[in-house]
């Protein structure tokens, strides 16, 4: 076998040069993407806190309705009451005695 009359180089060398930045098409298409995702975020974010006050004032209510609730048993015997017309319905086989 022949023996090499060069000596091998360890490197190799890249003849393509490199490009410093991409092209202002690619950074157009880049930005209006980033843009639409950072939207999106902040849109879900707004509807997140909304939903999370809308919770609290669904507790606030919820709270207020067992308050009711307690009164009418306290004062009626029973909780079971029409919404439409007030009418209080008492359960035929409870004892009021």
């Amino acid at each position: 076998m022949a023996k090499r009359k060069t000596p091998k180089s360890d490197r190799i060398i890249d003849l393509k040069p490199k490009a410093d930045q991409i092209t202002e098409k690619q950074l157009e298409r880049l930005q209006a993407l980033v843009k639409v995702i950072n939207k999106n975020q902040n849109d879900l974010g707004v509807l997140e806190t909304r939903k999370h006050v809308i919770l609290h004032g669904i507790l606030e209510y919820q709270d207020g309705l067992a308050m009711m609730q307690k009164e009418f048993q306290e004062q009626y015997g029973t909780t079971n009451i029409n919404i439409i017309d007030g009418k209080i319905s008492h359960d035929e086989g409870q004892d009021n005695s």
